[in-house]
């Protein structure tokens, strides 16, 4: 973590890093229930897999208006990673 920025800038950082890792662990999710790896008849997979989806569905829903899945692959996931990722830069070379 880079110690020359205030502790908004900080906080923001640490916001979208736990932010990124939902997004990668929904991710990961997706595949494994896809392929069947993951069950969502059992209770705690289903809890996991409604929760994170109640978390990201917000920020995808308003993705998904403007990028189009192509031949059935979802890139919203992949944007919002660089979305996180540029904002942090931005946040690392601007802190306020």
């Amino acid at each position: 973590m880079n110690s020359s920025g205030s502790g908004i800038s900080e906080i923001l950082i640490m916001a979208l890093d736990l932010a990124w890792w939902v997004v990668i662990i929904q991710f990961i999710m997706s595949w494994l229930v896809q392929f069947n790896v993951l069950n969502l008849r059992q209770p705690i997979v289903a809890q996991a897999w409604f929760g994170i989806n109640r978390l990201t569905s917000p920020i995808y829903d308003r993705i998904r208006r403007y990028v189009p899945t192509l031949s059935g692959i979802d890139f919203t996931p992949i944007i919002v990673i660089f979305g996180i990722r540029a904002i942090q830069v931005l946040l690392y070379k601007n802190p306020f």
